[in-house]
């Protein structure tokens, strides 16, 4: 089975997570945690501040590890490096998903996660 590592950044300000919703391929109008692929020779936090850049238009901090979780998808087996992150800017710009939301931990449950995602809410939840 095709193995892929990403990282994902938990985007918290006071006490909400920021959620973004895919506006492509197969899970199309899911909702993920921001993040994606890792290149070859990078850390995972240098990756994320990457993708974040790329996907929000914006500068994070990498605050520390939450979790990793590793799932079996159909098409491939996924390892998702979460880190709990903050803003360095307020402006954030989507250029890869087709909607955001900023969640309470009350509203963690009111959108579609992808399944690797829940793992991390689940862990958030009991987090914050």
């Amino acid at each position: 089975m095709k193995q892929i590592e990403v990282v994902a950044a938990i985007i918290r300000k006071g006490d909400k997570i920021f959620a973004t919703q895919r506006g492509y391929g197969d899970w199309k109008d899911w909702w993920e945690f921001p993040g994606g692929k890792m290149e070859a020779g990078e850390t995972p936090e240098e990756a994320l501040k990457r993708e974040i850049r790329e996907e929000l238009s914006t500068e994070i901090s990498v605050d520390e590890l939450l979790c990793t979780v590793e799932y079996d998808y159909p098409k491939f087996h996924l390892t998702m490096h979460c880190f709990l992150c903050s803003l360095l800017s307020e402006a954030l710009h989507l250029n890869e998903h087709e909607a955001a939301k900023w969640l309470s931990k009350n509203e963690l449950g009111c959108v579609k996660w992808l399944p690797a995602d829940k793992e991390v809410v689940e862990k958030l939840k009991a987090f914050i």
